[in-house]
């Protein structure tokens, strides 16, 4: 992906790049996005965009697994996130969903892994430590919680699903405060272009609605407008 794309991608929010996909596409229909409402860590921190980095998480009970098992896939875990394309997204399911409790995205972990290179994470799991969080580094979830449980590494690298949307390691991720996307492969050489038109189209019905003296039949000529552009 190049650096214009990056740069558009990460200045607009996820509804416009789900409008802009079936732009793309030329059919409504694009289904590949989260359900459901989910939390934001910093609101304002704009869109995180990246190509998925992988893992599945538990917290509820202790590991069944050897203490030296979990604490080498812990490092593994690590070392994976630590590679791959960039910019990066972080991707974790929390198994225990919808009864998640495990706090894995605090201070610490947020802060190793902007560390690391990745732009932000996904997860249906659990929050905490809010304010105290990395500058840039957004966390979109299921909840907020105070505890981080008995969290520990089950899977890396493996397809996860986060509301609803099923996620494959490698695939480009777009997440905000309205949830999260998957941007098709087959989308991306004309995606910039579609975004453009997007936003230019909706300036013809923006535009005369903000201003005074706005009237039905100032907006029937705006949505025609609007609409011939969008065919």
């Amino acid at each position: 992906m190049n650096a214009e794309l990056l740069d558009l991608l990460k200045s607009v929010d996820t509804p416009t790049v789900c409008n802009a996909i079936e732009v793309a596409e030329g059919k409504r229909g694009f289904n590949r996005f989260t359900r459901g409402t989910m939390l934001c860590s910093d609101t304002d921190a704009g869109a995180m965009v990246g190509f998925a980095r992988t893992a599945k998480i538990s917290a509820l009970a202790p590991p069944n697994e050897a203490a030296d098992v979990i604490k080498a896939r812990r490092m593994d875990y690590y070392r994976y996130m630590s590679e791959g394309m960039r910019p990066g997204l972080v991707v974790v399911e929390d198994v225990d969903y919808p009864n998640a409790i495990g706090a894995y995205w605090g201070e610490i972990n947020t802060t190793v892994h902007k560390g690391l290179g990745l732009s932000g994470a996904l997860t249906n799991g659990v929050m905490r430590d809010l304010g105290d969080l990395p500058e840039a580094f957004p966390v979109v979830a299921g909840s907020i919680g105070p505890s981080h449980g008995f969290v520990h590494v089950k899977e890396i690298d493996t397809p996860v699903k986060i509301f609803g949307l099923d996620i494959r390691p490698g695939e480009l991720v777009h997440a905000d405060r309205h949830g999260a996307l998957v941007i098709p492969d087959t989308v991306i050489p004309g995606l910039a272009a579609a975004i453009r038109k997007l936003l230019e189209t909706e300036k013809l019905v923006l535009g005369p609605a903000r201003e005074p003296g706005f009237t039905f039949e100032k907006f029937e000529a705006a949505w025609a407008a609007f609409e011939k552009a969008r065919t």
